[in-house]
């Protein structure tokens, strides 16, 4: 007999969502985590990112509050007091994923490293724990370029970057991706120097090309530098000082912060004993979302794929009921939106309109409305940016983008519609005026337009014909 019904690895998003549903349905559950519950997304990821960016987005609304007429001087940011507020916000929410409210809830949380040594049986400090089914959910870390004189000079990451009591003068940023963008910018509001230092040729190169080219802009205007298809070469102290060479140039900075990527948390878990495959992206898993050993499953960072909260959350819920009962549900990554929070904030659901074209060819519809078409943006002085849905010749939505004040937000109408196989034309009903979501009802009411116009041509054309025959006889 098992000891346990499941036993899950990682206390972070994927593992606390599967703990919290399989005790509450009255399942056997022990929780292992060697360091503490709640993961990146509580103590290093979404939590203090947005704390942060909250404050930032404060200071350079004060800074520029001039351009509506009101004006203040001698603004003083206490970076000290930041810290703090992202502090406080970490404190108020980490009591919901705390050992005491799971073990409140039944579950065992075991503190402690771990590992597999054979395909039916985990180690945690000498203890041996064997159960019906496993749950890897140990989540990714960041990942650490090899460049030469990196560790020696010294870097942090977003691991440390929360923990910072004094804001570095200057700032060197390696990685063009979500993460070096929104803490970019956020510490340049607060008052640091920040370079970017971006691999590829667009800043955010997994995003629509003109929604990039928006956010790149506002840096730029922001006093932001940013040095694309590069890499830093070496890293050296001279003077006392951290020097970032690249493309032949000394980049001085205070501070040094990475950015590059993440790597799973795999490497201590001896996944071999256990007969799980897995490659530097993470654990191979099939659409049920079970590891090559069909009794352990994985969820999260750990296995590669959507690296985001809500997407361990969702993965959660698959892999609970494959688990616990009969391994029948697949996971379905057609819907699955996420947001980048800079100013303006990038948020995107399906398909770039690149990636539409490579598999529909010309079968599709692009509808593009910029936000200065929008009277609230416009009232608010926030009119940079647009919405683009792509759908099929008949309506269906393939994907959007929005950029803009508050596309985190505006953008989950087109998820629900999505989610629902809804048609486009769903999206044109009334909308509360003045509000910033009108961008989704005057998209989408392109679509109805564009038909229309199209009808109206065939019209004429039968008209046209109708009349010459008429004309013949």
């Amino acid at each position: 007999m098992k000891e346990y019904d499941l036993v899950i690895i990682g206390g972070g998003s994927g593992g606390l969502v599967v703990a919290s549903a399989a005790s509450q349905l009255k399942a056997k559950v022990a929780l292992v985590e060697k360091h503490r519950l709640g993961g990146d997304c509580l103590w290093y990821g979404c939590v203090p990112s947005k704390s942060l960016i909250h404050a930032s987005r404060m200071a350079y609304q004060v800074q520029n509050s001039g351009n509506f007429g009101v004006y203040s001087q001698d603004v003083e940011i206490k970076f000290d007091q930041v810290i703090r507020h992202v502090d406080n916000v970490i404190s108020t929410i980490e009591p919901h994923d705390s050992p005491e409210r799971f073990r409140g809830l039944g579950v065992e949380v075991i503190f402690g490293d771990g590992k597999f040594i054979n395909k039916n049986t985990f180690e945690v400090d000498g203890r041996q724990l064997q159960a019906r089914n496993f749950v890897i959910s140990t989540g990714s870390s960041p990942k650490i370029p090899d460049i030469e004189g990196l560790k020696e000079v010294g870097f942090i990451t977003n691991e440390q970057v929360f923990s910072l009591r004094e804001l570095p003068k200057s700032m060197v940023i390696m990685g063009g991706g979500a993460i070096a963008c929104e803490l970019g910018q956020a510490l340049r509001r607060l008052g640091s120097k920040i370079t970017i230092i971006a691999s590829r040729s667009q800043l955010l190169a997994k995003e629509d090309p003109e929604a990039s080219k928006i956010i790149e802009n506002q840096f730029q205007e922001e006093g932001i530098r940013i040095i694309k298809s590069a890499k830093a070469e070496k890293v050296e102290l001279i003077d006392g000082k951290k020097v970032v060479f690249v493309l032949g140039e000394k980049l001085i900075a205070e501070e040094i912060l990475v950015c590059v990527g993440r790597t799973p948390n795999i490497k201590s878990l001896d996944l071999e004993k256990a007969n799980v495959d897995y490659n530097q992206q993470g654990i191979k898993v099939n659409e049920k979302l079970q590891t090559t050993n069909k009794k352990i499953y994985g969820c999260g960072d750990v296995i590669g794929g959507y690296q985001f909260t809500h997407v361990a959350g969702y993965e959660a819920t698959i892999v609970l009921q494959n688990a616990l009962f009969f391994p029948s549900k697949k996971a379905d990554y057609r819907v699955i939106p996420y947001g980048i929070f800079t100013s303006p904030e990038l948020a995107r659901v399906g398909l770039l309109e690149s990636q539409a074209r490579n598999i529909y060819g010309d079968n599709i519809i692009v509808l593009k409305q910029e936000i200065q078409g929008i009277d609230r943006n416009q009232t608010e002085g926030k009119i940079t940016g647009f919405a683009k849905i792509i759908t099929t010749l008949k309506g269906d939505i393939l994907g959007a983008t929005i950029i803009g004040e508050s596309a985190g937000e505006l953008i989950n109408e087109i998820i629900l519609a999505m989610k629902n196989n809804l048609k486009v034309s769903s999206l044109t009903g009334i909308h509360i005026y003045p509000t910033l979501s009108e961008i989704n009802s005057k998209t989408a009411l392109l679509f109805t337009k564009q038909n229309y116009a199209k009808n109206l041509t065939l019209q004429n054309l039968l008209n046209n014909f109708f009349s010459f025959r008429r004309w013949l006889e």
